[in-house]
């Protein structure tokens, strides 16, 4: 069963001060993630509750990469199947990005298709397609092949021209914005891939930062578009269902940021 989850609005402390600071203090317009607890709080991550920065970083990077099944990536095609079910047609998946239900059955690689899309695009650190950061179903989903290659291995960043049948994405030269209802989802995912590999198992040390074309390096920006992505579009129920099936039926590990949102900026 997915995780009880309770949020706690800290936004009355924030009005709070600036009324003590007196009239002329800016107002607050973003409203930081609510505080969570989950039914994981006193097993999955009891080491991680209470702390910040880098030590919740190593923390949670203990918790979620421990005891981690893998898959290969042609496995990952059936998994998304599963993962990315459209909840109101079990026949379908929604796709990443536009939105759109499309069948199961049309995966693969030609126009009308869907794909598998690493969300850390798989050239920054290079880890291309191998058993590891290359089929971590966190951060793969199935996305319309025209849209996936629009994006190519583009940073994230605000701004651009729309694309075509994207439901809102934009993009431009050197980054890509995803539609409003899936930039936390990415937001999230991309923080996720930047605790679970930490350059100590072989891997690259991937990490967010405030650039774009950030090329083969293992970085990907901007890290404050994407704090500001994660405050604007908490996790949904898709997400929710999505982070539990991937904990229960195949990697056995959970992204921290759709269970605590507000984790996000308590280490960044």
């Amino acid at each position: 069963m997915p995780a009880t989850r309770i949020r706690r609005w800290k936004s009355v402390a924030l009005t709070t001060a600036a009324v003590l600071v007196g009239l002329a203090a800016p107002v607050v317009t973003t409203t930081p993630a609510a505080a969570t607890t989950t039914a994981y709080d006193t097993t999955y991550y009891k080491n991680a509750v209470g702390k910040t920065g880098t030590t919740l970083k190593s923390s949670l990077h203990t918790i979620i990469s421990a005891n981690v099944s893998k898959i290969s990536y042609s496995a990952v095609w059936d998994a998304l199947k599963v993962t990315d079910q459209d909840p109101n047609n079990s026949s379908n998946v929604i796709l990443l990005y536009s939105g759109v239900s499309r069948s199961k059955s049309l995966n693969g690689g030609d126009v009308g298709d869907w794909n598998r899309e690493h969300t850390w695009a798989k050239s920054h650190g290079d880890f291309g397609e191998a058993i590891g950061p290359g089929t971590d179903l966190h951060h793969l989903r199935a996305c319309d092949v025209t849209i996936n290659s629009t994006r190519g291995n583009l940073d994230f960043d605000n701004g651009g021209s729309a694309v075509t049948n994207g439901g809102g994405s934009t993009v431009d030269s050197d980054s890509f914005a995803p539609r409003a209802a899936d930039r936390g989802d990415v937001a999230r995912i991309i923080l996720y891939m930047a605790v679970r590999y930490e350059g100590d198992d072989g891997w690259p040390d991937l990490e967010p930062n405030e650039k774009v074309g950030n090329g083969s390096n293992p970085y990907m920006g901007k890290l404050a578009v994407l704090k500001a992505w994660n405050e604007a579009d908490p996790p949904s129920a898709f997400e929710e269902r999505r982070n539990q099936v991937i904990y229960d039926t195949y990697q056995h590990n959970r992204n921290p940021f759709i269970d605590h949102p507000e984790w996000v900026e308590a280490i960044w």
